[in-house]
This record gives structure tokens, C-alpha cells and sequence, in this order.
């Protein structure tokens, strides 16, 4: 059993330290798996409040068949889902525009701090969502293919075409910019 499990079972018991622990721990990756999707941090930070919103008003049951972390991505990828399908004229901003507005630090931008990293992130963003999302639950995150398989609603055999896909796809979009890298 992860700690966010132990967590979110102390809040159920009444615990408040318990939902904060989680805040802490999980508020960040949270944000920027939902900025894979939406491509707005301003948005992914305002779904990532929703998500924690959703755990503290309605107190889901966690069954326990994956990790804490999957659960808790599940619910951030249904609740960004369940927005987009109300409000589907949203426009939707790419993360650039933020990163130009003067004096202004975002999590993003501290997240990528050297200029190898940000010329990956700015290939990531040219990918499609799937893509994004795949490469970013299994290398940022870190989550096994069965866990991303379970975020994203999907079997096995289709994360793995997804990652190989991806994978390929990032490849050529560095190639395309100029990138040269190191195997």
C-alpha cells in the first residue's frame, strides 16, 4: 500500500492532515498530467483543485485495485473530461502564451529548468494528446503500463502501440526542430 492510500484513509476517518498530506504530495504531478491533456496550466491547476475538491466533498471509496496515484489520475482525466464535454467552445491555450507573460514564474517553467528539457517539453506539446499523456504517466510519473493502461481506460495491448507510437512520434518531432541528442 502507497502512503496516499494510508492518506486518504486517515481523511476518511476524519483526519483533515490526511487530505493535505495528499495536496502535497500529489497537487503538482497532478497538475501537470492534466496540462498534458488540456495544455493550459491555468486550467490543469483549476481541474487539479477540482480533483482534490471531488475527494474532500464526496469521498469516493478506494478499492485498492491500483495504486493510490492511478485513482487519483482517474479521477483528474474524468473530471478535465466531464469539463470539456460541458464546455466544449472552451478555448483551450497552449502553454507558451503563459510562458511570454513578463514576471510571471509558473510551475511549468520551474519544472524545466535547463533548455534540453524545455526543447522536449515544447516537442511534447506538438504531440497529440494520447501521446502526451502516455509519455508523460510513464516517464515523468512514472506509472507502469498496466497503471497508464488504468488512467487511461484502456487494455494493455493498446498502451503498448500507444508508447511505441509515441515514442516514435517524439523522435521525429525532435528530429524535425533540430534537436540532436544522445542515445
Amino acid at each position: 500500500m502507497d502512503n496516499g492510500a494510508s492518506s486518504y484513509r486517515r481523511f476518511l476517518e476524519g483526519d483533515k492532515q490526511g487530505l493535505y498530506e495528499l495536496i502535497c504530495e500529489y497537487r503538482i504531478p497532478l497538475m501537470l498530467y492534466l496540462n498534458s491533456i488540456v495544455q493550459n496550466m491555468h486550467t490543469a491547476e483549476e481541474l487539479t483543485e477540482d480533483t482534490f475538491f471531488e475527494l474532500a466533498s464526496r469521498r469516493p471509496s478506494f478499492s485498492e485495485k491500483s495504486s493510490f496515484k492511478t485513482w487519483l489520475f482517474s479521477i483528474g482525466r474524468n473530471i478535465a473530461a466531464k469539463q470539456f464535454r460541458n464546455n466544449p467552445n472552451e478555448i483551450i491555450l497552449s502553454s507558451e502564451v503563459y510562458e511570454q507573460i513578463p514576471d510571471e514564474e509558473s510551475i511549468e517553467s520551474s519544472y524545466f529548468k535547463n533548455e534540453r528539457d524545455i526543447h522536449i517539453h515544447k516537442a511534447l506539446d506538438a504531440l497529440n494528446s494520447d501521446y502526451r499523456q502516455i509519455l508523460y504517466l510513464t516517464y515523468f510519473e512514472d506509472l507502469s503500463n498496466d497503471q497508464a493502461a488504468a488512467v487511461m481506460k484502456k487494455n494493455k495491448r493498446q498502451i503498448r502501440n500507444l508508447l511505441y507510437n509515441a515514442k516514435k512520434a517524439l523522435k521525429a518531432e525532435l528530429e524535425r526542430s533540430g534537436f540532436d541528442y544522445e542515445e
